[in-house]
Protein backbone atom coordinates (compact mmCIF):
# COMPACT_ATOMS: atom_id res chain seq x y z
CA UNK A 1 0.00 0.00 0.00
CA UNK A 2 0.87 3.63 -0.47
CA UNK A 3 2.38 5.46 2.73
CA UNK A 4 -0.21 7.99 2.32
CA UNK A 5 -3.13 5.58 2.06
CA UNK A 6 -2.10 4.12 5.57
CA UNK A 7 -1.87 7.27 7.36
CA UNK A 8 -5.23 8.28 5.73
CA UNK A 9 -6.34 5.15 6.70
CA UNK A 10 -5.19 5.09 10.62
CA UNK A 11 -6.51 8.30 10.95
CA UNK A 12 -9.83 8.00 9.37
CA UNK A 13 -10.41 4.76 11.44
CA UNK A 14 -9.18 6.51 14.32
CA UNK A 15 -8.38 3.21 16.42
CA UNK A 16 -5.75 0.58 16.05
CA UNK A 17 -6.45 -2.53 17.55
CA UNK A 18 -3.11 -4.24 19.42
CA UNK A 19 -3.61 -7.10 19.48
CA UNK A 20 -1.73 -9.28 22.08
CA UNK A 21 -2.20 -13.26 22.08
CA UNK A 22 -1.04 -16.36 24.06
CA UNK A 23 -1.00 -18.60 20.49
CA UNK A 24 -1.36 -17.98 16.67
CA UNK A 25 -5.00 -19.13 16.42
CA UNK A 26 -6.36 -16.76 19.62
CA UNK A 27 -4.24 -13.77 17.84
CA UNK A 28 -6.02 -14.37 13.98
CA UNK A 29 -9.57 -14.87 16.21
CA UNK A 30 -8.83 -11.95 17.89
CA UNK A 31 -8.37 -10.31 14.37
CA UNK A 32 -11.06 -11.30 12.92
CA UNK A 33 -13.63 -10.32 15.74
CA UNK A 34 -11.86 -6.25 16.14
CA UNK A 35 -12.61 -6.41 11.85
CA UNK A 36 -16.12 -7.88 12.68
CA UNK A 37 -17.08 -5.00 15.05
CA UNK A 38 -15.34 -2.13 12.40
CA UNK A 39 -11.75 -2.15 13.32
CA UNK A 40 -9.78 -2.26 10.33
CA UNK A 41 -6.59 -1.39 11.67
CA UNK A 42 -4.91 -3.92 13.62
CA UNK A 43 -1.45 -4.23 15.05
CA UNK A 44 0.09 -7.49 16.10
CA UNK A 45 2.54 -7.43 18.43
CA UNK A 46 5.69 -9.41 18.21
CA UNK A 47 5.38 -11.16 21.60
CA UNK A 48 2.63 -13.31 19.85
CA UNK A 49 4.31 -16.47 19.79
CA UNK A 50 4.80 -16.60 16.02
CA UNK A 51 4.37 -13.32 15.16
CA UNK A 52 5.50 -13.33 11.77
CA UNK A 53 3.65 -16.07 10.57
CA UNK A 54 0.09 -14.57 11.79
CA UNK A 55 1.07 -10.87 10.08
CA UNK A 56 1.53 -13.60 6.79
CA UNK A 57 -1.25 -15.89 7.46
CA UNK A 58 -3.40 -12.45 7.96
CA UNK A 59 -1.95 -10.72 4.55
CA UNK A 60 -3.10 -14.29 2.60
CA UNK A 61 -6.80 -14.30 3.95
CA UNK A 62 -7.36 -10.47 3.34
CA UNK A 63 -5.29 -9.94 0.01
CA UNK A 64 -7.19 -6.67 -0.95
CA UNK A 65 -5.68 -5.22 2.57
CA UNK A 66 -9.41 -5.23 3.81
CA UNK A 67 -7.78 -5.21 7.37
CA UNK A 68 -4.60 -2.89 7.81
CA UNK A 69 -1.78 -5.04 9.29
CA UNK A 70 0.93 -3.55 11.46
CA UNK A 71 3.98 -5.03 13.53
CA UNK A 72 3.57 -3.60 17.19
CA UNK A 73 6.54 -4.14 20.08
CA UNK A 74 9.01 -3.54 17.16
CA UNK A 75 12.48 -3.09 18.90
CA UNK A 76 14.98 -3.07 16.19
CA UNK A 77 15.52 -2.87 12.20
CA UNK A 78 15.97 -6.32 12.38
CA UNK A 79 12.21 -7.74 13.53
CA UNK A 80 10.42 -4.38 11.22
CA UNK A 81 12.23 -5.70 7.96
CA UNK A 82 10.88 -9.23 8.77
CA UNK A 83 7.37 -7.91 8.91
CA UNK A 84 7.99 -5.66 6.46
CA UNK A 85 8.73 -8.93 3.98
CA UNK A 86 5.71 -10.68 5.94
CA UNK A 87 3.23 -7.97 4.48
CA UNK A 88 2.70 -5.49 7.38
CA UNK A 89 2.17 -1.75 6.26
CA UNK A 90 2.85 0.06 9.95
CA UNK A 91 5.35 -0.43 12.38
CA UNK A 92 4.83 0.44 16.13
CA UNK A 93 7.75 0.51 19.10
CA UNK A 94 7.19 1.36 22.62
CA UNK A 95 10.37 3.25 22.58
CA UNK A 96 12.27 5.14 19.89
CA UNK A 97 14.74 3.03 18.11
CA UNK A 98 16.65 5.25 14.72
CA UNK A 99 17.43 2.90 12.89
CA UNK A 100 14.23 1.16 13.17
CA UNK A 101 12.84 4.36 11.90
CA UNK A 102 15.27 4.90 9.08
CA UNK A 103 14.30 1.88 7.72
CA UNK A 104 10.96 2.23 7.20
CA UNK A 105 11.69 5.10 5.95
CA UNK A 106 13.77 3.56 3.32
CA UNK A 107 11.02 1.60 2.06
CA UNK A 108 8.38 3.97 2.82
CA UNK A 109 6.14 2.38 5.67
CA UNK A 110 4.78 3.88 8.49
CA UNK A 111 5.98 4.10 11.80
CA UNK A 112 5.42 4.65 15.63
CA UNK A 113 7.82 5.00 17.65
CA UNK A 114 7.11 5.55 21.55
CA UNK A 115 7.44 8.68 23.59
CA UNK A 116 6.79 10.07 27.14
CA UNK A 117 8.48 13.59 27.26
CA UNK A 118 8.38 17.01 25.25
CA UNK A 119 11.87 15.92 24.37
CA UNK A 120 11.44 12.26 23.22
CA UNK A 121 8.49 13.70 21.13
CA UNK A 122 10.63 15.88 19.59
CA UNK A 123 13.15 13.05 18.77
CA UNK A 124 10.71 10.89 17.10
CA UNK A 125 9.33 13.74 14.92
CA UNK A 126 13.10 15.12 13.82
CA UNK A 127 13.71 11.42 12.91
CA UNK A 128 10.64 11.56 10.12
CA UNK A 129 8.53 8.85 11.95
CA UNK A 130 4.78 9.57 10.62
CA UNK A 131 2.92 9.30 14.36
CA UNK A 132 4.34 9.41 18.05
CA UNK A 133 3.25 6.95 20.32
CA UNK A 134 2.22 8.15 23.86
CA UNK A 135 3.06 5.61 25.82
CA UNK A 136 2.00 4.05 28.65
CA UNK A 137 -1.14 6.78 27.99
CA UNK A 138 -2.39 5.54 31.73
CA UNK A 139 1.05 7.57 32.61
CA UNK A 140 -0.55 11.12 31.59
CA UNK A 141 -3.79 11.01 30.32
CA UNK A 142 -5.50 13.19 27.16
CA UNK A 143 -4.60 16.68 29.25
CA UNK A 144 -1.02 15.55 28.40
CA UNK A 145 -1.49 15.58 24.33
CA UNK A 146 -3.70 19.26 24.75
CA UNK A 147 -0.31 20.40 26.62
CA UNK A 148 2.07 18.95 24.40
CA UNK A 149 0.07 20.70 21.17
CA UNK A 150 0.35 23.94 22.50
CA UNK A 151 4.47 24.27 21.70
CA UNK A 152 3.83 21.37 19.16
CA UNK A 153 0.15 21.84 17.12
CA UNK A 154 1.79 19.64 14.34
CA UNK A 155 2.78 16.56 16.72
CA UNK A 156 0.18 13.46 15.76
CA UNK A 157 0.11 11.56 18.73
CA UNK A 158 -1.15 8.47 19.39
CA UNK A 159 -1.83 7.03 23.05
CA UNK A 160 -1.65 3.87 24.02
CA UNK A 161 -2.07 1.89 27.21
CA UNK A 162 -5.20 3.21 29.66
CA UNK A 163 -7.20 3.77 26.60
CA UNK A 164 -10.69 2.64 27.90
CA UNK A 165 -14.33 3.03 26.45
CA UNK A 166 -14.71 5.76 28.94
CA UNK A 167 -11.98 8.11 27.62
CA UNK A 168 -11.29 7.27 24.34
CA UNK A 169 -13.66 10.30 23.28
CA UNK A 170 -11.61 12.62 25.33
CA UNK A 171 -8.36 11.31 23.76
CA UNK A 172 -9.37 12.21 20.15
CA UNK A 173 -10.92 15.80 21.28
CA UNK A 174 -7.85 16.72 22.86
CA UNK A 175 -6.08 16.33 19.69
CA UNK A 176 -5.41 12.53 18.78
CA UNK A 177 -5.83 11.44 15.52
CA UNK A 178 -6.46 8.20 16.56
CA UNK A 179 -5.64 5.63 19.46
CA UNK A 180 -4.47 2.50 20.48
CA UNK A 181 -6.35 0.01 22.02
CA UNK A 182 -5.39 -2.94 23.51
CA UNK A 183 -6.44 -5.11 26.72
CA UNK A 184 -10.03 -2.77 26.93
CA UNK A 185 -11.01 -4.14 23.35
CA UNK A 186 -9.58 -8.00 23.72
CA UNK A 187 -10.44 -9.12 26.74
CA UNK A 188 -12.99 -11.25 25.67
CA UNK A 189 -10.78 -13.24 23.80
CA UNK A 190 -9.43 -14.80 27.46
CA UNK A 191 -12.13 -16.54 27.72
CA UNK A 192 -12.69 -17.15 24.53
CA UNK A 193 -15.95 -15.13 24.10
CA UNK A 194 -14.69 -13.36 20.57
CA UNK A 195 -18.09 -11.93 20.16
CA UNK A 196 -17.48 -9.67 23.43
CA UNK A 197 -14.15 -8.30 21.35
CA UNK A 198 -16.58 -7.88 18.62
CA UNK A 199 -19.16 -5.76 20.55
CA UNK A 200 -16.94 -3.99 22.57
CA UNK A 201 -14.93 -3.19 19.08
CA UNK A 202 -18.06 -1.65 17.69
CA UNK A 203 -18.91 0.23 20.97
CA UNK A 204 -15.32 1.76 20.68
CA UNK A 205 -15.56 2.67 16.81
CA UNK A 206 -19.13 4.40 17.89
CA UNK A 207 -16.66 6.56 21.05
CA UNK A 208 -14.61 7.49 18.51
CA UNK A 209 -16.57 8.85 16.13
CA UNK A 210 -19.00 10.79 17.69
CA UNK A 211 -15.81 12.18 19.49
CA UNK A 212 -14.77 13.80 16.14
CA UNK A 213 -18.59 14.26 15.07
CA UNK A 214 -19.17 11.75 12.47
CA UNK A 215 -22.00 10.56 13.80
Amino acid sequence: MDKWDVIKRIIDTGIVAVVRAESPEQAVKIAQAVKAGGIDAIEITMTVPGAIDVIKEMKKAYPNNEILIGAGTVLDAETARLAMLAGAEFFVSPYFNPDMVKLCNRYRKVTMPGAMSIKEIVEVMESGADFVKLFPGSAFGPSMVKAVLGPLPYAQIIPTGGVSLENAGEWIKAGCPAVGVGGELTKGAKTGNYKEVEETARKFVEAVKKAKGKI
